[in-house]
């Protein structure tokens, strides 16, 4: 049996357990990546603590993964094997679900986000649905690429839903794992930004 070594919480709220599980295989439709990088996001704090309905023990947290595809599964196209690739917060979608059916792919019924619903990426290798895959170029590392998988979405996509061009001053409100990734997208788009940062007051 090949093993790997993983991170995981045996049950909630318990500490974390470094050790070693099988390496698994992908079935139709799944691909397996080997980890380069894998983001911490305050959810995975939620998820050691058992805070998402419907999840299961022992469980491996993680759902900013960067990586290489390292095996297929059957009927996977157009993935390969070498190529570099991220997963997310989004664990893949079905394609027949109602949502999935209406463009809705975020909100399918039978996805599963890994590190909270599946295992996630706090291992040295993942299997995940074909669907949930995203190309990740040369030009960025893994540990680059990485927190962008959940924290630069977030930033990305409140970006792509304003009206801000090119050269508008822009700020982004909370700093936290949305301001890492923060000159990644905001210089791909020439936008200029600035900080907020909320103190601890007293009294």
């Amino acid at each position: 049996m090949t093993t790997m070594c993983v991170m995981q919480v045996p049950e909630a709220g318990a500490d974390w357990e470094l050790t070693s599980r099988e390496i698994p295989e992908p079935g139709r439709g799944e691909v397996r990546v080997r980890i380069e990088a894998c983001g911490v996001c305050h959810s995975d704090f939620f998820a050691k603590e058992g805070g998402f309905p419907g999840m299961t023990w022992p469980l491996i947290p993680g759902h900013e993964i960067a990586g290489v595809v390292d095996a297929l599964g059957d009927d996977v196209r157009p993935w390969r094997v070498g190529q570099r690739v991220g997963v997310g917060w989004f664990g893949g979608n079905c394609g027949w679900c109602d949502p999935c059916r209406l463009g809705d792919l975020m909100g399918c019924e039978n996805t599963a986000v890994p590190g909270i619903w599946r295992d996630g990426g706090y291992a040295e290798y993942i299997v995940v649905p074909q669907s949930a895959l995203a190309a990740i170029p040369d030009a960025l590392s893994a540990e680059e690429a990485a927190p962008l998988l959940c924290a630069g979405l977030t930033t990305f996509n409140a970006l792509r839903h304003s009206n801000a061009r090119p050269g508008d001053r822009v700020a982004i409100l909370g700093i936290g794992g949305t301001w890492a990734p923060r000159s990644t997208v905001r210089g791909e788009d020439g936008l200029r930004d600035c900080r907020h940062r909320s103190r601890d007051r007293k009294g």
